[in-house]
């Protein structure tokens, strides 16, 4: 009984190995930017992003450090449209990721595993996606559109990057 219940301890390690070998994890970087030219702010806000970029659901960890205390901040894939569009709207059909509220030393910690389908979404004109936190109250996400801008207080990615959602 002691040999049958080692093996199956050890097949069950191998194979939870397995997975987490098949399961990479990449990071992105967000920062607080300038918005006259882009460039990073010097000792500003910033934050990372590990996620899959395979997995059945867009699978992440957020944190983020120096943001404004007790306040509520969204995470959201930003697609670019062209405005050529009609009814287009800045972010239109952004998908907001999590939300979460800072603590009282500007630190905010966001999971999740969202059903995005794949990242970018074919509308977007990057050959990436554009991951940004925001303030929760300058985002509708049921209509899935930036509602007010203020970028000085926001992070913004510092690379693109790209999902494959398995299921689509």
């Amino acid at each position: 009984m002691k040999k049958y219940l080692f093996v199956l301890v050890v097949t069950a390690v191998m194979a939870a190995g397995a997975v987490s070998l098949t399961l990479t994890k990449e990071t992105l970087s967000l920062y607080e930017k300038d918005p006259s030219d882009w460039s990073i702010v010097q000792d500003g806000a910033w934050g990372c992003m590990q996620y899959r970029p395979e997995y059945k659901t867009f699978a992440f960890w957020f944190g983020a450090m120096y943001l404004e205390p007790c306040t509520d901040y969204t995470l959201i894939y930003y697609p670019d449209q062209d405005p050529a569009i009609p009814d287009w709207h800045w972010g239109a059909g952004l998908i907001c990721l999590g939300e979460g509220t800072t603590d009282g030393d500007g630190r905010i910690h966001i999971c999740g595993t969202p059903d995005t389908g794949d990242l970018p979404k074919a509308y977007d004109w990057n050959s990436g996606a554009k991951i940004w936190l925001v303030l929760s109250s300058d985002v509708d996400c049921d209509n899935q559109v930036m509602t007010a801008w203020n970028p000085t207080e926001y992070l913004f990615e510092g690379d693109l990057i790209t999902f494959d959602d398995w299921d689509d």
